[in-house]
């Protein structure tokens, strides 16, 4: 639930783009934002954005085997991370069944990615194995869900309704949160506690010795449309 000093989504983005007047806010569909600044960015965790068949994707980071996946995805040496994540989706949503960590896996590197498929209202977010790129979600007051690099805005926008995305994992709305090296195993989310049982924090770890009984796999694009709505910046 979004904590009583959280934000509406619309207020979210306007904090955004007053703090940051160079950036970019995409109206999506149901009331969904995504907005990019490239202030403050690391030369090592670039964030670029990209906008293929109304499928939105901000990439944050690199990938060390840019080329392998050019190849194998069939795309010309300028295609840039964002393309690959956005063609290795395409291959996931369009020639389904495919379990989605058999996508996510092969991609080497320190990154995090949003992507929103405008079409069938589907989010898809994952982050690499190390952690290695900051990157945050929460629950703005409406209950829409919140992803962020920068702290600022999830702890602005989200209160204590907030936590680090979990490293070498992907959430889809209709599938949930999976770990791409343990799919097989629920991920659970853990509460800290203080002595009145108010949650101070929340943080993610897979538990392996809880099996679930197949991989989630996505169906055909009708299923997909079917995927239950979200919100999110």
């Amino acid at each position: 639930m979004g904590s009583n000093n959280s934000k509406t989504p619309e207020e979210i983005v306007d904090k955004f783009q007053s703090s940051w007047l160079d950036s970019t806010v995409y109206n999506l569909p149901h009331g969904n934002f995504m907005a990019l600044s490239h202030v403050d960015e690391s030369p090592i965790h670039p964030r670029s954005v990209v906008v293929l068949d109304d499928i939105f994707c901000i990439f944050m980071g690199a990938l060390a085997n840019i080329a392998e996946l050019r190849h194998h995805y069939g795309l010309p040496r300028q295609a840039t991370e964002a393309m690959i994540v956005v063609e290795a989706y395409k291959v996931l949503r369009d020639r389904a069944p495919y379990p989605p960590d058999q996508v996510v896996k092969h991609l080497e590197g320190k990154f995090a990615f949003i992507i929103f498929d405008a079409k069938t209202n589907t989010l898809f977010i994952a982050r690499d194995r190390e952690g290695s790129v900051e990157f945050q979600w929460g629950m703005a007051k409406d209950g829409s869900l919140v992803c962020s690099d920068n702290p600022t805005i999830i702890i602005e926008g989200c209160g204590q309704a907030r936590a680090a995305f979990p490293p070498g994992c992907i959430f889809m709305n209709g599938s949930g949160l999976i770990s791409f090296d343990h799919p097989l195993h629920k991920v659970r989310a853990v509460a800290h506690e203080d002595d009145s049982g108010n949650i101070l924090s929340v943080y993610f770890q897979v538990d392996l010795y809880t099996k679930i009984p197949s991989i989630p796999r996505t169906g055909s694009a009708a299923n997909w449309a079917d995927a239950a709505e979200v919100k999110g910046e």
